[in-house]
């Protein structure tokens, strides 16, 4: 993003990528506990929302816990499909950066009717629909997103989430990580890519981005279609070389996050060999692809992943000329409640 970035200043996508640095090192976890012992008590944790307010806050947040194996139930979903399940006994946080998306609106709307007691909130805006509902609202400190597509906030919004499970979990150690993680996410936004590699996914005919179910490639599918307007695809896990590579054209491209290591020779042989497409790594160590080295922040690798995703999105629109700010038909608020 770095290099060619000057002709593009006057985007806010581009501003607001590169004040995520500093919503990092300014993001304080102690701003959850007001919520931490409601949570407890209930030992369950819904988190709700649409598109980039809940895939990778979300996501990101419960592939931690489940790694460090705490007992906190947590479970996400879009606001609709919440609304077919019983969440009476369930702590719900639910994320949009308006605070009037239709779908999370008309779900907290559903549970307060039904006497829910334990109903949370967490937007950009204050004084929004979604807070008035919620129990117990919280607000951005990253300010209002200058382009359609979301960025620093989507950076805020899984801090949050991030402090919030480990402080439930009696985890104390984001505050002492932040430091380096902004470090790590400005090397990420801010390095150059390979111009080849750029030109490749310019014009690919599909990005695919495959990767571990932990909000990062499902985030940056959603991104490459609001910043590109390229075709995407997110293929979780190894699920590249499970089928789908009966469709895939030689002029694809398959940017996989954070290899793992068993796997690296099947992708070769099926998707370079096989179907004769790119593979494009990014990682914190080298690969047997082409690969974007980023920095290692240990168990907060994945805000840097998503990061170094955003830099390429935005070199690939700047290639094809799109003025990232102003999409056709993608909105701020994807479905804004009007009841």
């Amino acid at each position: 993003m770095q290099a060619n970035t000057a002709p593009y200043s006057q985007f806010g996508l581009v501003q607001d990528m590169c004040t995520v640095p500093d919503v990092i090192r300014k993001f304080d976890p102690a701003v959850v506990q007001p919520i931490v012992e409601p949570i407890k008590a209930a030992g369950k944790l819904f988190l709700t929302g649409e598109g980039s307010s809940r895939l990778f806050p979300g996501k990101a947040a419960i592939m931690h816990s489940r790694r460090q194996g705490w007992p906190l139930v947590l479970h996400t979903e879009a606001g609709r499909q919440s609304q077919e399940y019983p969440l009476a006994d369930w702590a719900v946080l639910g994320m949009s950066n308006s605070g009037r998306t239709a779908e999370v609106i008309r779900l907290f709307n559903m549970l307060k009717d039904d006497g829910h007691k334990r109903l949370f909130s967490l937007t950009a805006l204050a004084e929004s629909t979604l807070e008035g509902l919620a129990h117990q609202g919280f607000v951005l400190k990253c300010g209002k997103e200058g382009a359609v597509a979301a960025t620093k906030s989507v950076i805020e919004q899984a801090l949050f989430c991030r402090a919030l499970v480990e402080a439930v979990n009696g985890s104390t150690d984001l505050a002492a990580k932040l430091p380096k993680l902004a470090s790590a996410v400005e090397t990420a936004l801010t390095m150059p890519l390979d111009t080849e590699w750029i030109d490749k996914l310019a014009y690919a005919g599909t990005i695919y981005f495959a990767g571990r179910n932990d909000g990062v490639s499902e985030e940056l599918a959603l991104k490459t279609n609001e910043i590109t307007r390229k075709r995407s695809d997110y293929l979780e896990g190894t699920y590249a070389v499970h089928g789908i590579e009966e469709i895939m054209t030689a002029d694809d491209v398959v940017i996989w996050i954070d290899p793992y290591i068993e796997s690296e020779q099947k992708f070769h042989d099926c998707l370079v060999k096989g179907v004769g497409l790119t593979v494009i790594a990014v990682a914190s160590r080298p690969t047997m692809f082409p690969t974007i080295m980023i920095p290692d922040a240990g168990d907060l690798n994945s805000f840097v992943q998503l990061c170094a995703g955003w830099n390429i999105l935005v070199e690939i629109g700047m290639k094809l000329g799109i003025n990232v700010d102003k999409p056709q038909r993608a909105r701020k608020v994807g479905n804004e409640f009007t009841g």
